[in-house]
């Protein structure tokens, strides 16, 4: 095996760039353990410079037509579609996810870029003619500038191209800092946006840690910040941001309720439940890590999940893995996984009933692997710090209630509310469910529902800080701003009498 270990350098000019700094994080294959790369994290000398260069792209490429914009555009799609299987086994190789579940992910943030080739009609202003005699008024929207983009280990492909398509659609330029833990993507993203004809400078990538965030949220330069992480740190963000007068959209956890009421499907049920629970090892903002379990259904529904539990097999996710490609990967990090494991330990010591244990997982892969099995708990009460606490690793916990009242409670009180599913045949519970339920994200018999492009995705309370979400028309709208423009042009033929009038101006 090629134990290289690649330097992951910083990307601004259109091209890699070392920086000052001489600090540097280390990135590894979550399947086997071993370093493969050493990646630059950013001092404040190192951001500034990279702000900068993002800044003296921004005028140019804010006066380039919309035509040129969305040739880049349509350049870029076709390059990732015919090379979407390479992105993908760069996400594999420092994130852990299986091969299949890494295409899935280039492909959702496709569809941004698709959505982003056509949002030239949503960059359109209005026209008024005649509001007063004489006088016109039209609007238009324009970019805001430099935007930075703050993007979490999970989903290094997908999250950052939630942003990044529409704000270099309107005509910004983009600082990106991905996460240090699986950097390569960002980069190789870079260098296919250059291959497509964007000009240097528009897109950069920043690695860091605390430093380049901080930067980033302090720079008079960068006018918004999308963020997409963990609560606190999307608070921090949020208010530190604020503070500096910027634009924000940042994105926390989530603890995502899976409903079952008792006329549901429960073989649909229990398959969503795998899936959307133990899928990408729960690492997902919108993983199912609670199933309220309504009425008589739970000894049924959870015998049927731990039945298909049990037949999952965890290993390493390279395509080419031997033996097959395996169903769920490992976490990212030791220490992630560890931390993980810890949650387990402390449901079985609160009293939980651990059904199916992933702590012994026998996995297809490196004996150094952060492996982690799928994990199933039943009775499960609110009080459990498994309950109370956001995972992020393949534990589903199973609560029992009486009632859609009592089931309605739970999701509604719970901290964070950015997706939810109820399982249901009834059209009048779903209708009401739909209703009643305070979540940002809801899905009927659908497990993980992250809208598709031209709808936004974002979540409500602790889950979301700003008022915007990402993509869809509010991304458009929080990547650009507006000018009205009031106009009167006067007729040599017909010009009205002139004279000194301190009064409010009027509409005649």
């Amino acid at each position: 095996m090629d134990q290289t270990v690649q330097t992951i350098q910083h990307w601004t000019d259109g091209a890699a760039w070392t920086g000052a700094s001489d600090r540097w994080g280390e990135v590894t294959n979550p399947a086997t353990g071993a370093v493969t790369g050493r990646v630059a994290l950013a001092s404040r000398f190192d951001a500034d410079h990279v702000i900068a260069r993002a800044e003296a792209a921004a005028q140019e490429w804010r006066r380039t037509s919309l035509a040129k914009r969305t040739q880049v555009m349509f350049a870029f799609r076709e390059l990732l579609n015919a090379r979407k299987d390479e992105l993908a086994a760069i996400i594999t190789s420092e994130h852990g996810k299986v091969h299949s579940d890494a295409l899935g992910e280039v492909a959702r943030g496709q569809e941004v870029v698709e959505f982003a080739c056509g949002m030239s009609h949503l960059l359109k202003g209005g026209h008024s003619d005649g509001v007063s005699t004489g006088v016109d008024v039209h609007s238009t929207r324009e970019g805001l500038g430099v935007v930075g983009i703050i993007s979490p280990f999970n989903f290094p492909a997908m999250v950052p191209m939630w942003f990044f398509p529409i704000a270099i659609g309107a005509g910004n330029t983009v600082v990106l800092k991905p996460s240090e833990k699986d950097p390569s993507a960002a980069n190789w993203i870079a260098a296919l946006w250059k291959e497509a004809g964007l000009p240097d400078g528009v897109f950069n990538v920043l690695h860091g840690d605390k430093e380049a965030v901080d930067a980033l949220l302090e720079s008079p330069v960068v006018q918004s910040v999308s963020f997409v992480g963990s609560t606190p740190i999307a608070q921090y963000v949020y208010e530190n941001a604020s503070k500096a007068g910027k634009r924000v959209q940042a994105l926390g956890g989530a603890k995502n309720h899976m409903v079952v009421l008792p006329d549901a499907d429960l073989d649909l049920a229990a398959d969503a439940a795998v899936n959307a629970g133990f899928g990408s090892a729960g690492e997902r903002c919108m993983a199912i890590s609670v199933l309220v379990a309504v009425g008589g259904v739970a000894d049924d529904l959870v015998a049927r999940i731990a039945d298909r539990t049990t037949t999952l097999v965890t290993g390493a996710g390279a395509k080419d893995s031997e033996g097959g490609e395996a169903d769920m990967g490992p976490l990212v990090t030791r220490a992630h996984r560890d931390k993980v494991a810890g949650y387990i330990d402390s449901g079985e010591e609160a009293g939980a009933k651990v059904v199916v244990d992933g702590r012994g997982v026998r996995a297809r892969g490196g004996a150094d692997g952060f492996w982690l099995g799928p994990t199933l708990f039943d009775h499960v009460t609110p009080e459990m710090e498994i309950y109370r606490e956001e995972i992020f690793g393949p534990v589903l916990s199973v609560i029992r209630v009486e009632t859609y009242e009592e089931a309605l409670a739970l999701v509604n009180d719970n901290a964070y509310g950015n997706g939810t599913a109820v399982f249901t045949n009834d059209g009048g519970a779903a209708k009401r469910f739909e209703n009643d339920v305070q979540v940002g994200m809801i899905g009927v018999n659908v497990p993980i529902p992250v809208p598709v492009a031209y709808y936004s995705f974002g979540g409500w309370k602790r889950s979301l800080f700003g008022d915007t979400h990402a993509h869809g028309v509010e991304g458009v709208h929080f990547f650009t701003r507006g000018k009205v423009v009031t106009t009167r042009w006067i007729d040599p033929a017909n010009r009205p009498e002139g004279g000194l009038n301190l009064g409010f101006p009027r509409h005649d």
